[in-house]
């Protein structure tokens, strides 16, 4: 990544960033690439409304936020019908791209953007800068087949390819953390680069103290994420011990009733999150990407519950390249006192 960066710092005094809003993971593994821009007293816009805007205010508040338009993707209750749920919203999708991309022509002009950085917004491309599209997913994994699976990458790389470079956040060497889905056999027509894990956490040494259990921490679009939530709340009573809930919902106000030995948070600053992660013994979570380069760099146990019908965390999930420090359940199997 320092080396992208360093490209950037040398022709660039305003960068726009712009995460999609599926789930808080994509924004979430923008902060150390906005970290380091700002290391360069780069002056940072970034493009986010929602549950996005309010996690990235909280770490950014000297960054300047404008107002994109979001997804609103949601996905469906039932595993099984997860890729038709998907594919019902895809004029939906489609009329997004479209709005974003004449959105960004207008603001590259009004506020003197020099370079645009986009996590998987395919509309954000642009023949006026150069604009960099970051993605752990060149390859798309669904339920319905390799067919599918060919359709969708070439719909992929029509839209990547129009942007300048793009982005991988993982090793080149396959598997690395992304397997198939960042290192498949053909690659995009512009430049592609694999610039390694990216993770807003680090070590702390000397380490902290194990005082919790697990912390259990909460992503993904509605309504898995809340279902994900119902379960832990279902459990929470049966379990002896200290642990941490983090909701992710930043901007809620209302807290979660929980027993007396859990401790609530709807959302915390990665500096807070990075020392409560270190001081549990396990991490439990989705199968999300982010969630995977995390743990990996702060070399924690985990327990990974793929989205049922997420194919690409169902895929990360059974290929398992966590090692022996993760285990893999399924959401209809996941018991607490099976672990605790």
């Amino acid at each position: 990544m320092h080396l992208q960066i360093q490209k950037i710092a040398q022709s660039a005094k305003r960068v726009l960033i712009a995460p999609l809003d599926w789930g808080l993971g994509h924004a979430t593994r923008c902060i150390p690439i906005i970290q380091k821009l700002l290391s360069y007293n780069i002056e940072i816009f970034i493009a986010a409304s929602g549950k996005i805007e309010d996690l990235l205010k909280m770490e950014f508040p000297q960054a300047r936020f404008l107002s994109l338009q979001e997804y609103n993707v949601r996905y469906s209750k039932k595993g099984l019908h997860f890729t038709w749920a998907i594919l019902k919203q895809v004029p939906h999708i489609l009329k997004t791209i479209r709005h974003e991309h004449k959105w960004l022509q207008k603001t590259i002009d009004e506020y003197q953007i020099d370079w645009v950085i986009s996590d998987n917004r395919f509309g954000l491309h642009s023949h006026k800068v150069p604009c960099i599209f970051i993605t752990h997913q060149l390859y798309v994994k669904t339920s319905v087949g390799k067919i599918a699976e060919k359709i969708l990458q070439r719909f992929n790389y029509k839209h990547i390819n129009q942007f300048t470079e793009c982005w991988v956040p993982d090793t080149a060497d396959f598997p690395g953390l992304s397997g198939v889905l960042g290192h498949p056999k053909r690659m995009p027509n512009i430049p592609t680069y694999y610039i390694g894990p990216l993770s807003r956490f680090h070590i702390i040494n000397p380490p902290p103290p194990i005082i919790y259990k697990a912390l259990i921490l909460l992503s993904g679009p509605e309504p898995h994420r809340t279902i994900f939530e119902t379960l832990i709340q279902q459990q929470a009573h049966t379990i002896e011990g200290q642990f941490i809930l983090v909701r992710a919902l930043p901007g809620e106000t209302t807290l979660l009733n929980m027993p007396s030995n859990w401790t609530v948070f709807n959302h915390l600053p990665g500096k807070e999150l990075n020392i409560l992660i270190q001081q549990a013994e396990y991490v439990i979570s989705r199968t999300g990407y982010t969630t995977i380069m995390d743990i990996t760099v702060l070399k924690k146990k985990s327990i990974l519950i793929p989205t049922p019908g997420q194919s690409e965390q169902l895929y990360l999930g059974k290929s398992s390249f966590l090692g022996k420090n993760t285990i893999i359940v399924d959401q209809n199997h996941f018991i607490f006192n099976k672990y605790f």
